[in-house]
């Protein structure tokens, strides 16, 4: 009897083990697109321009998607006979669209469309002056250099408070 229940004992300890070795693999194995994600996301935090923050939004979404279905799927290695022919497809989209970006070249139908924001509506900015007041408060402001591209909090929050104290000296200096 105590024979049975310790090699019970022992068979429910080699299965915890087995399954918590391939719980351990299944993250090894996923590691690189999680990797990937943190990259992509780091990136995000730098500054960019719209279609690069895009970019790097759809590389993300991507990303992330096979991560997750890497990590709640047991198998999710491809074949390699699917990943050459995925590597064929891309290969041949690639080439086409320079193929078509060089017809159009040489057509003269190379129009380029930049729509920078996803909206047609007007763009309104207002200001604190009108008129000849905001013409002088244009040629009065003198912004430091640092605050041309602040890159950090602090930096902006004494841009800010630079441009406030500027503001106010003109106000008292334009009423005169």
């Amino acid at each position: 009897m105590k024979v049975k229940l310790s090699i019970v004992i022992y068979i429910v300890i080699c299965i915890a083990i087995f399954f918590s070795n391939t719980a351990i693999a299944g993250k090894k194995r996923c590691k690189p697109l999680l990797d990937k994600l943190h990259n992509i996301q780091a990136q995000q935090r730098q500054g960019y321009s719209a279609k690069k923050g895009m970019s790097l939004q759809t590389r993300a979404d991507k990303v992330r998607d096979k991560w997750w279905q890497c990590e709640n799927t047991s198998i999710y290695s491809q074949s390699k006979k699917h990943k050459k022919k995925l590597k064929k497809k891309q290969k041949a989209k690639h080439t086409s669209s320079i193929s078509i970006k060089a017809s159009n070249a040489v057509s003269g139908n190379s129009r380029k469309v930049i729509k920078p924001f996803a909206t047609s509506q007007a763009i309104v900015i207002k200001s604190r002056f009108k008129g000849k007041k905001q013409q002088a408060w244009l040629n009065y402001y003198q912004q430091p250099k640092k605050c041309q591209r602040a890159k950090t909090t602090k930096i902006f929050a004494f841009c800010v408070e630079d441009k406030s104290k500027q503001q106010e000296a003109f106000i008292r200096q334009y009423q005169k």
